[in-house]
């Protein structure tokens, strides 16, 4: 099948997490959830829940390749969308394989677990840079880690434009700010582009049950933009599911709870 034939499959590069709220498992529930087809290569198997990330164990950069490759030779892709990659020689790798794929790529640079857990080498900051943000439709950094990629303190929604702006000049074709991490009683997230700014602002939720709201967000815009959604419109949905998922979650575990992602088989 080309591309044009069959719309919704998401290829997913990243790790999985056992108590099921970010991760390979987030992304699987969100792209099922919203219409698409997610199909995985997993980065590492990580031993986590609600309260922390208590073991992290890489994926041989064969088997993550081979995953991959197993992927693409038969089912394709329309979008692949990374998430955990740990080290620089498996940024590099998801590197190769978006090439491989010939499908944009939406980039969620995820560098430190909600708990506080590293979940990217120190090394692999640069990596990123070089690898990763040029050949991102679409990357998703919140406030941290976009100070970590550029440089520059981020603590202002002011801050965030010209982080996004320095990640633009870098070779980004898109990239969705995140202001979780900002303080202040509204969430403003900015989708910007080299030609305009978009503004979404919302009220924030009072809840410790956030986890996996990176990877979610990440893999409901892929799933958009394999469904043909306009970047716009691909946001906006992925804005909306995840505020609601937020509202809904079902405040499972003693720490950061999962999201509710199947609310929409609910409604």
């Amino acid at each position: 099948m080309s591309r044009g034939e069959a719309r919704g499959r998401v290829l997913v590069i990243a790790g999985s997490d056992s108590g099921g709220g970010a991760g390979i498992q987030a992304d699987i529930k969100t792209v099922t959830a919203l219409g698409g087809h997610a199909a995985t290569a997993i980065t590492a198997v990580t031993v986590q829940n609600t309260l922390g990330v208590h073991g992290v164990y890489p994926i041989p950069l064969s088997v993550i390749e081979a995953q991959a490759r197993a992927v693409l030779d038969d089912i394709g892709t329309d979008v692949v969308k990374t998430g955990m990659l740990g080290e620089a020689a498996v940024v590099e790798l998801a590197a190769r394989l978006i090439e491989a794929a010939d499908a944009p790529a939406v980039i969620d640079p995820v560098m430190v677990a909600k708990a506080g857990a590293a979940l990217l080498d120190a090394d692999a900051v640069g990596a990123v840079k070089e690898w990763l943000v040029p050949r991102a439709a679409l990357f998703t950094p919140n406030a941290p880690e976009a100070a970590a990629l550029t440089g520059l303190a981020v603590e202002t929604t002011d801050d965030l434009q010209r982080a996004g702006e320095a990640l633009l000049a870098l070779g980004a074709a898109a990239v969705l700010m995140k202001g979780g991490h900002v303080a202040g009683a509204r969430v403003v997230d900015l989708l910007m582009t080299p030609y305009a700014t978009t503004r979404y602002e919302t009220g924030r939720i009072d809840t410790r049950h956030t986890h996996g709201t990176g990877c979610t967000l990440a893999s409901a815009c892929a799933a958009g933009l394999a469904q043909g959604l306009s970047l716009d419109a691909a946001v906006g949905r992925a804005r909306d599911y995840v505020l609601e998922a937020i509202r809904r979650a079902p405040g499972f575990g003693a720490g950061h709870g999962p999201l509710d992602h199947a609310w929409p088989t609910r409604r």
